[in-house]
C-alpha cells in the first residue's frame, strides 16, 4: 500500500494510505487523547475526544475514523480543539462520582489525566448525580455505573477480541449501561480483558480492589507459568505477594491478552498447602527437618546407590526452566549415570523437530493467509493462540479450517468444518486438499491427536499441497517445550516415565514438579524424592519432599509452544522454598560429584552452556535480557531421544494441572472447570 504525506501540528508525516488519522499521529510521537478508540477494535466515535482541525474542513473531525489523506494539514492542539475536548469532559462528568480517593483506578484512570490536562475547575451541571450500587458479576468482575463512560471498548473486546459476546448494552439516554450476558451474572472466558481495557474505574477486579495502589506495587514483568503459550505477564508485588497480573505495556508476543490463568491465577503461590519446610519419612509419617538434614539424606541414599551399582529413573517437570531442565538431564546421566529420563509429553513435538520442517510462530498466526487447526480445543486450550487466529480473521480475512470432534469457538470464523470421530483427524485434513492447496500460504496446528507416524503423514500432506507451510505442536504447559529440547527424555536404552512407573526394579525415583502417581501406579518401593510446591499424589508417598520455589519466585528462560524463548524474572520469594536448579546443585556438591564437570548451578552460567551445546539456542542474551522473544534454530530432531505415546491433560481455561488445583480464583468461577468442545 502506497504512502501519503500529511501535517501534524507542523510536522511531516508519512504514513500508509487508509490508516487512521490517529495512529498516524502516535506513530510520529504525537498523542491525540480517546477514550473509546482502542487499536485493532470496531471503531466506534463515541466519545468525542479526539477531535481536530482538518485544514479546509467545515467542523472538528475525529480522528480515530478519519483516514490520512496526501497533503491533508491537522492541528491536533488549537484553542477550538482544547475547548472542545473541555466540554466533552464536562459532559461526561455530569453523573460520574469523583471518587478518585477510593477509586482502584486512581493513577491509572485516563479520565482523570485528561481532566487534569483539559478539565474544567466547575461543572455548570447541578442536578444530582444518577447513582446505582455496585454489582458483583462474578468473582473477577466488579461493576460500578456511575463511573461508566459508555466508550463500549469492554463490549467490544469481549465479543471481537474473545470471540463470547457476554457483555452489551441496555437502556437508552442517560440510562444506558453495560450488562452481562446472564442476567445479574457474566458467563464467559473470565479473562479479565473488559477490566484492563476500561479507561476508567467502572470495571474492577475482585483480586485486587481496594487491597493496593499502583505506587505501592512493585511491577515485574515474567512469563505466565500456566499454558505454554509463552504470555508476559506484569506482576504487581507488595509486601511478597502477588495482587494483580497485566501486560497493559503490551511487551511480550501477547500484546496486551492475557487469560484468567495469566492475570489472576498466581494466587496458588500463596496457597495455605504450599510446602514451606522439607520433609522426611518417619515410622510415624512426615517430619519436618532442616534444609541441611534433607539434602544429606537424599544425597547419601543417591550416593549408596551410585556406589553399588544400582538403578535410577529421574521424572522431569514441564513447568520447570530451560536451565534447571538442562541441569537436571546432565546431572542424571554424568552423576547418577542413568538414562532413565522422562516427562510428561503432552505434545509430539519430538516427531515434528524430526520431520524438519518450517515451524510457526505466534505472529505467524496473526499474519498467515490461512490456518488449519487439527483435533484440538483451541479457545479452551491456547486462549492467546486463539486470539491471535481471531485477529488474523478481522484485520487480515485469514481463511480458518477446522478439523475437530465436537463444536469449537473457531467455527464461528471457519471457511470450512470437518467433524471427525476421534482418530479420524488425518482423514479430516485430506478432505480439504483442494481448498487448502488454493490458498497462498498455511500454518498447521494440531494437537496429541496426531503423533508418531501421523506426524510425518501430517507433515508429508503439508509438503504435498506446494505452498509454504508452517506447524505448530501444541503442547500443555509453561515449558513443555524446553523439556523436549533440553533434553529430559531417554537416550536410548532409557526408561520412558510410563515404562519407570511400571518398573518394579529401580532403587531411587527422583521426581521433579511432576505428579506421575496421578496418572500411573508405582510398582515396587524404590526410594522416592519429591520436588514439589505441593503434597500432590506422588509426594504424599515419598520419603523425603523438597519444598521447590515456582516459576514467579525464580529467573531463567523458558521456550513456548512455538518455540520461542522469554525470559522469566523472579518477583517475589516464598520463605522456606528453594528453586529446583539450587536444589540440584546442593544434592551434587554433598554427593561429591564432579562440579567441574556439571558446572555452576547459576541461571546466567547453565544458559551460557546451554548456548554453546543444545542445538539453535545459541539466542542473542541481551534481546532475552531486554524482555524480547527469540524463536529457538533448528534443532538436530533429538536423534537420540526414545519416543514416547504423549497425551495432553486436557486442561481447559479453568484448569492447569497441579497449580489449577491450587488456585482459588480459577476454582471460584462459576464456568469451572469447563469442558473442552463445548459449543
Amino acid at each position: 500500500m502506497a504512502n501519503v504525506k500529511l501535517t501534524i501540528d507542523g510536522k511531516t508525516v508519512e504514513a500508509p494510505a487508509n490508516t487512521l488519522l490517529i495512529e498516524a499521529a502516535r506513530r510520529a510521537g504525537i498523542e491525540i487523547p480517546a477514550f473509546c478508540y482502542y487499536e485493532g477494535l470496531a471503531l466506534q466515535a463515541a466519545c468525542r475526544m479526539c477531535l481536530v482541525e482538518v485544514e479546509k474542513a467545515p467542523k472538528l473531525m475525529t480522528a480515530c475514523t478519519l483516514p490520512v489523506a496526501e497533503g491533508m494539514v491537522v492541528r491536533t492542539n488549537t484553542p477550538q480543539v482544547a475547548q472542545a475536548r473541555k466540554s466533552m469532559l464536562e459532559f461526561v462528568l455530569t453523573n460520574h462520582p469523583l471518587d478518585c480517593p477510593v477509586c482502584d483506578k486512581g493513577g491509572e484512570c485516563e479520565l482523570q489525566d485528561m481532566v487534569f490536562r483539559y478539565g474544567a475547575g466547575e461543572s455548570r451541571f447541578l442536578e444530582v448525580k444518577q447513582h446505582v450500587d455496585e454489582r458483583e458479576w462474578s468473582p473477577v468482575v466488579f461493576y460500578d455505573r456511575p463511573r461508566c463512560i459508555l466508550c463500549f471498548r469492554c463490549v467490544r473486546i469481549c465479543a471481537e477480541g474473545m470471540g463470547v459476546a457476554a457483555l452489551g448494552v441496555v437502556n437508552r439516554g442517560a440510562s444506558s449501561e453495560i450488562a452481562p450476558n446472564r442476567g445479574d451474572h457474566l458467563e464467559c472466558d473470565e479473562c479479565g480483558m473488559c477490566i484492563d481495557i476500561c479507561p476508567v474505574g467502572a470495571l474492577t477486579s475482585g483480586t485486587y480492589r481496594y487491597r493496593t495502589r499502583p505506587w505501592e506495587m512493585q511491577h515485574v514483568g515474567t512469563i505466565c507459568t500456566h499454558c505454554a503459550d509463552g504470555c508476559k505477564t506484569t506482576l504487581g508485588i507488595r509486601n511478597n505477594r502477588i495482587h494483580r497480573g497485566n501486560n497493559r505495556d503490551r511487551s511480550g508476543v501477547n500484546g496486551e491478552f492475557l487469560c484468567i490463568k495469566g492475570r489472576y491465577a498466581g494466587d496458588f503461590a500463596h496457597h495455605e498447602e504450599r510446602l514451606l519446610t522439607p520433609l522426611v519419612r518417619s515410622q510415624d509419617g512426615f517430619k519436618p527437618v532442616s534444609w541441611a538434614e534433607a539434602i544429606k539424606t537424599v544425597a547419601g541414599r543417591f550416593a549408596e546407590i551410585r556406589q553399588r551399582g544400582g538403578k535410577f529413573g529421574v521424572i522431569g517437570s514441564n513447568h520447570t526452566t530451560n536451565e534447571e531442565n538442562y541441569y537436571l538431564q546432565k546431572l542424571a546421566r554424568t552423576g547418577l549415570g542413568t538414562n532413565n529420563i522422562d516427562h510428561h509429553r503432552t505434545g509430539d513435538v519430538l516427531s515434528l523437530l524430526r520431520a524438519r520442517v518450517p515451524l510457526a510462530t505466534t505472529a505467524d498466526l496473526y499474519h498467515s493467509k490461512a490456518v488449519l487447526i487439527v483435533g484440538v480445543d483451541l479457545a479452551q486450550q491456547h486462549s492467546f493462540l486463539a486470539y491471535q487466529i481471531r485477529a488474523n480473521w478481522r484485520h487480515h480475512q485469514a481463511r480458518v479450517y477446522t478439523v475437530r470432534r465436537g463444536p469449537v469457538r473457531e467455527d464461528k470464523i471457519a471457511a470450512r468444518i470437518v467433524s471427525v470421530e476421534p482418530g479420524g483427524e488425518l482423514a479430516g485434513v485430506e478432505t480439504l486438499r483442494d481448498d487448502l492447496a488454493k490458498e497462498p500460504e498455511l500454518v498447521i496446528l494440531f494437537g496429541d491427536a496426531i503423533q508418531g507416524e501421523a506426524v510425518a503423514r501430517l507433515t508429508e500432506f503439508g509438503s504435498s499441497l506446494g505452498i509454504p507451510v508452517k506447524y505448530v505442536c501444541l503442547v500443555d504447559y509453561s515449558n513443555s517445550r524446553g523439556a523436549v529440547e533440553m533434553g529430559v527424555l531417554p537416550a536410548e536404552g532409557g526408561m520412558t516415565l510410563p515404562e519407570m512407573m511400571a518398573a518394579g526394579d529401580l532403587d531411587a525415583l527422583w521426581v521433579v514438579g511432576a505428579n506421575p502417581l496421578r496418572r500411573h501406579a508405582l510398582a515396587g518401593k524404590p526410594f522416592l524424592v519429591v520436588q514439589d510446591l505441593f503434597l500432590t499424589e506422588t509426594a504424599q508417598a515419598a520419603d523425603v519432599v523438597l519444598p521447590a520455589a515456582s516459576a514467579y519466585e525464580k529467573s531463567g528462560t523458558v521456550t513456548n509452544v512455538c518455540g520461542e524463548v522469554q525470559r522469566l524474572q523472579k518477583a517475589f520469594e516464598t520463605p522456606g522454598t528453594k528453586t529446583d536448579l539450587e536444589i540440584f546443585g546442593l544434592i551434587a556438591r554433598e554427593m561429591g560429584l564432579d562440579l567441574k564437570q556439571l558446572g555452576p548451578w547459576t541461571p546466567s552460567a547453565v544458559f551460557a552452556e546451554i548456548a554453546r551445546t543444545v542445538p539453535g539456542y545459541d539466542l542473542p542474551v541481551e534481546v532475552l535480557e531486554a524482555g524480547g522473544a527469540v524463536q529457538a534454530g533448528p534443532s538436530d530432531g533429538l536423534p537420540d531421544a526414545v519416543w514416547a505415546p504423549v497425551q495432553s491433560a486436557g486442561d481447559t481455561l479453568f484448569t492447569s494441572g497441579t497449580l489449577g488445583r491450587y488456585s482459588k480464583m480459577l476454582n471460584a468461577v462459576r464456568e469451572a472447570p469447563g469442558e473442552l468442545y463445548r459449543a
